[in-house]
């Protein structure tokens, strides 16, 4: 039997933290109430700046929340979702030896100091996968085939007929989609929009030439796909090397009547470039989830335009998303204590850590 753990479990608007209690609860039941449970931001459009704010600029900019500064010192697991977990913070867990969070990113997460103090991290890779890649597919399907502006035009009393795209509208059937970035979301689209019967090409550096045509795709760089494809979707992650990568010179590469769709990161593209590719129609139309301000600034001109589709960076909240990710986060950890093998350790250095070890050891059977 595991002893000597305590948790802080901290929620939010997104995820009550009631769910980390039940999950903790169901996977640690040894441990009893040995946890204090509050939500970190209850406000729910609070939480969605804070969060991007976090995400562009790290969980430094974050005070140390109260319940850190109360029942830090003696926990040793923190888990949340977007609990900014800063060096300050961990200035005041002296005995924290696990974070988890219920997300893929890691962006609220110091990950180096962590690893720096022999600090195990967590995530949950592939959480929302299912509900990126569903609603990639309904963007494209929504911008190539006017379904929300046909819809806004009903509302407000008008039958429209006519789009900025009428003389280009595609069926998906023998068209090419290029997507950049196949990890769990980008491989969900592929797969998905393979009952379209479309050619796919893919970008990612990271993932070899063999295994994507193992998968019946087919390897590009990244000016081959811009080029080739009628439907660019964009499923990476956002580091400081991909930043940008979508710019004007890759913009002007695409053909005329592509559409590009970005339920990722609004840091891999240049949002200016991609402004004015709209309105000089070096594109046909774009679908956009994620924004650079979020909300979405009043005078943005993109709120001007008739060729993009712009949804309220709402890709990866379903039920299913947000209610399983911290029973699966749970589970991993307890894996980890069991001594099976976990899927989700961000930095799997620590576990050589001499500290890490030592204060595990007590754990082994």
């Amino acid at each position: 039997m595991i002893e000597g753990l305590k948790a802080i479990l901290s929620g939010d608007a997104m995820i009550p933290s009631q769910g980390f209690v039940d999950a903790w609860k169901k996977y640690f039941p040894q441990y009893g109430d040995n946890y204090i449970a509050e939500d970190w931001e209850s406000d729910w459009g609070k939480l969605q700046y804070r969060r991007l704010e976090v995400e562009k600029k790290g969980p430094e900019i974050e005070e140390v929340p109260e319940v850190v500064l109360k029942h830090g010192k003696e926990a040793n697991v923190l888990a949340g979702l977007f609990f900014p977990v800063s060096s300050k913070v961990f200035d005041q867990m002296p005995n924290l030896r696990i974070v988890g969070v219920s997300r893929a990113g890691v962006e609220n997460v110091n990950v180096k100091e962590a690893t720096k103090r022999g600090i195990l991290v967590f995530n949950v890779k592939g959480r929302n996968a299912h509900a990126v890649s569903d609603f990639t597919v309904g963007m494209l399907l929504a911008e190539a085939r006017n379904i929300a502006r046909a819809h806004y035009a009903i509302k407000n009393g008008e039958w429209r007929k006519t789009f900025s795209n009428s003389d280009h509208i595609m069926e998906l059937h023998d068209k090419t989609i290029g997507i950049i970035g196949f990890g769990y979301i980008g491989r969900l689209v592929a797969k998905k929009l393979s009952g379209f019967d479309m050619n796919t090409l893919v970008y990612d550096p990271y993932v070899s030439k063999e295994e994507i045509e193992s998968l019946g795709y087919k390897k590009a760089e990244l000016d081959e796909l811009l080029r080739n494809s009628d439907f660019v979707t964009i499923n990476a992650r956002l580091t400081e090397e991909n930043r940008n990568m979508i710019g004007e010179e890759q913009l002007r590469m695409m053909k005329k009547t592509a559409i590009l769709i970005n339920t990722g990161r609004a840091g891999l593209v240049d949002h200016d470039a991609l402004i004015k590719a709209l309105k000089e129609k070096w594109i046909a139309g774009a679908a956009l989830d994620v924004f650079p301000v979020e909300p979405i600034e009043e005078d943005s001109p993109l709120l001007e335009l008739d060729n993009v589709t712009l949804t309220t960076h709402i890709a990866g909240t379903t039920t299913e998303a947000l209610t399983n990710s911290p029973y699966l986060l749970m589970e991993d950890i307890s894996k980890f204590f069991k001594g099976e093998n976990p899927r989700f350790i961000v930095n799997p250095e620590v576990l050589e850590d001499e500290g890490f070890k030592g204060w595990f050891s007590q754990f082994k059977r």
